[in-house]
């Protein structure tokens, strides 16, 4: 058995909040975690909105019903988005990257010169981290939140691309999956890249709290 890699033209879906126009202040890339469609996800930034903040949410390129399927049928219908697997991840890594690429000019293809936030929730923090270290995008601030940099990052060209840019980790005091040893991991990333991140932290678990983020917008 041989495997085959082949291009071809990929249509793919993303969702705006707000208008996009010379009173805007700010672009806000927001990348979801792992389950989550960006649909759903976008609304958590509704908020920001009334701050003059245009908000994209890519959605990852695989979906899936997020229940097994049971005897008789499916559990339900949910469906949920995933930036990748282990399973062909080099090929599903490079697809997300011309993706979110492709959003990026879409998103800001009238050029306006305002400041670009880029978030990435759980997993796609490390998506975020991936594209920033990409270089083909240009943004001002990257936010991790509840999940860190990808463990596999191009250190050299991630240091080199948050070089003088703002980087903010945000936890919520009840996550279950970030503990002592992500904070380490964290630590020994950052100690790498050169990067000092400013910390904050939410009365909560693993979810984006609307008190944090306004307070940062």
């Amino acid at each position: 058995m041989q495997e085959h890699i082949l291009s071809f033209k990929y249509q793919a879906r993303f969702y705006t909040l707000g208008e996009l126009s010379a009173s805007t202040r700010q672009i806000w890339i927001v990348l979801h975690g792992y389950g989550q469609l960006a649909r759903f996800f976008i609304s958590r930034f509704a908020p920001l909105t009334k701050r003059d903040i245009f908000i994209v949410a890519p959605e990852g390129l695989s979906r899936f019903y997020l229940e097994s399927a049971q005897p008789g049928g499916r559990a339900n219908e949910r469906v949920g988005a995933s930036w990748m697997t282990k399973e062909n991840r080099s090929v599903d890594i490079q697809n997300y990257l011309h993706y979110l690429d492709a959003v990026y000019e879409d998103s800001n293809r009238k050029k306006y010169s305002v400041p670009v936030t880029i978030l990435g929730f759980s997993q796609g923090a490390a998506t975020a981290s991936r594209w920033v270290s990409h270089h083909n995008v240009k943004f001002h601030r990257l936010i991790l939140w509840c999940g860190t940099f990808a463990h596999d990052l191009d250190t050299k060209s991630g240091a080199q691309a948050l070089a003088g840019k703002e980087v903010l980790f945000v936890y919520g005091k009840s996550d279950p999956y970030i503990n002592d040893k992500r904070f380490t991991e964290m630590e020994t990333i950052c100690s790498i890249l050169g990067v000092v991140p400013q910390i904050l932290s939410f009365e909560g678990g693993h979810e984006i709290d609307e008190k944090t983020l306004t307070n940062i917008a």
